[in-house]
């Protein structure tokens, strides 16, 4: 029987019977293994003594977690409210291996997706930091991003599409609030409800951005008081708010049990920056640094996404991603499609519409969705967000606005097998910097030569579940 266990079995009166029956097992067949060990050669001894520890690991963390439950003080051990869903309740904790756990509640109490949420999303940023300089904010929802960017100033179409053109945001130098305007802003309907994540230390600009928004919580490295205190004034006091170590490191390798089995592997430790956006193949060698920015965005994004993923960056900020997708051309067409929502929301016309006085923001955002998606008429229920009379985007119109706008970022977490991802990437409009991991077939450079888009292989495969 191991020290610890036996610690806890003579200290914890609170023990039951069965506990103590199986301490009492446990210390039983440790000695007896340790005298059948005497006489016999290490190949024959050592699987009883892996055994042995096998068996005795079960109660010592049993013993931990009960423990852990039981003094609530305990700094490597976090309650959640509940599990992945709101049934499975009762035993849902977060817990370190350090000494203290590196991320704390200063506000709400967490789910278990939230968890999930606050920690994929804090490494997006954290990575998107270190790689650019500049202050970084993500959009988490169901473990992949909606939104992620970098704090380059909005021009004043792209405020008006965040819904931040009556906040003071710097336009001239990159800032935090810009950085999650942006991440917010591009996808909104996705974004509903986000987990949010910050690179650097939330300012009062900022919280009064995600004070406006539906939202779960945000997790970030430091809080300005009167930023704090603005957050803990959401969902009436239950608003989440995570502090996270900036210097926290984890181990090199990670652990998941799946249906009672445990799985390990090295963590996904890739560095994601300019460096690994050299090997051009494409007759096209254009790579300006704002291309590079963006690929990085996209890149490290698709990191954190559910695999099958493809992302396009702009200008700073993921305005398209599809994750979760088994055929990476249906990415590819997700992607796309919500690039291409990005730039028909700056339509001039989607920028003026003639709003009803008493609507929320996110009923606007549906509006804009409607319009945009499917061209409603009065009949179909425009009047419910318009006081007169809209006329759908007619496809001329989308087509002319959409080829005004190039130069755009696509990210792969895996080869793009065919030239169909290449063909649909296309239809936003103008040519794009595109990233690809790896290829079997000249068709894909091919195609992009057509194009004129220049071609990345990175070598580098980032699936992600």
């Amino acid at each position: 029987m191991s020290r610890i266990s036996s610690m806890a079995y003579k200290k914890v009166d609170g023990m039951s019977a069965e506990d103590r029956r199986r301490s009492a097992s446990n210390s039983r067949l440790y000695n007896r293994l340790h005298s059948l060990h005497a006489g016999r050669s290490a190949s024959t001894s050592s699987p009883f003594s892996h055994k042995a520890f096998q068996h005795t690991f079960s109660y010592d963390d049993s013993i931990a977690g009960y423990l852990s439950k039981e003094l609530r003080e305990d700094a490597q051990y976090l309650a959640i409210k509940y599990g992945m869903s709101s049934h499975q309740s009762g035993d849902a904790s977060l817990s370190s291996v350090r000494e203290e756990m590196p991320v704390k509640v200063l506000n709400g109490s967490p789910g278990y997706i939230n968890i999930l949420d606050a920690l994929n999303g804090w490494q997006l940023v954290k990575e998107l930091r270190e790689a650019t300089g500049l202050p970084s904010a993500a959009s988490f929802k169901h473990v992949s991003p909606a939104g992620a960017a970098i704090g380059v100033p909005l021009s004043e179409s792209e405020a008006a599409a965040c819904m931040v053109s009556d906040l003071s945001l710097d336009t001239k130098k990159p800032s935090l609030a810009a950085a999650y305007a942006r991440a917010r802003g591009a996808d909104r309907m996705s974004s509903f409800g986000d987990m949010i994540a910050l690179s650097d230390k939330c300012d009062e600009t900022t919280a009064k951005i995600i004070s406006r928004e539906v939202s779960e919580g945000v997790v970030a490295p430091d809080y300005e008081p009167a930023a704090l205190s603005i957050l803990v004034k959401k969902k009436g006091g239950n608003y989440t708010v995570f502090k996270i170590d900036p210097q926290y490191l984890p181990s090199e390798t990670e652990e998941r049990s799946i249906f009672g089995l445990k799985l390990r592997q090295k963590r996904n430790t890739t560095m994601v920056n300019a460096d690994i956006f050299t090997n051009i193949v494409s007759e096209s060698k254009e790579l300006p640094k704002s291309a590079v920015n963006d690929l990085i965005v996209a890149t490290i994004s698709i990191k954190y996404a559910q695999s099958n993923s493809v992302c396009i960056a702009h200008r700073g900020q993921v305005i398209g991603l599809g994750s979760g997708q088994q055929s990476r051309i249906h990415c590819t067409r997700l992607a796309a499609d919500k690039a291409a929502n990005w730039f028909l929301r700056q339509h001039p016309r989607v920028l003026n519409l003639p709003w009803r006085s008493n609507l929320k923001r996110s009923e606007r955002a549906n509006g804009i969705e409607s319009l945009i998606q499917s061209g409603l008429g009065a009949e179909n229920g425009l009047d419910d967000y318009f006081t007169q009379p809209v006329p759908p985007l007619t496809l001329e119109e989308r087509s002319e606005w959409l080829i005004e706008h190039g130069g755009l970022a696509l990210s792969s977490d895996g080869s793009l097998p065919f030239r169909d991802s290449i063909d649909v990437a296309k239809q936003p409009g103008g040519s794009k910097d595109s990233n690809k991991e790896s290829t079997k077939d000249q068709q894909v450079i091919d195609t992009c030569n057509q194009y004129g888009i220049t071609l990345i292989h990175t070598g580098i495969k980032l699936f992600h579940h």
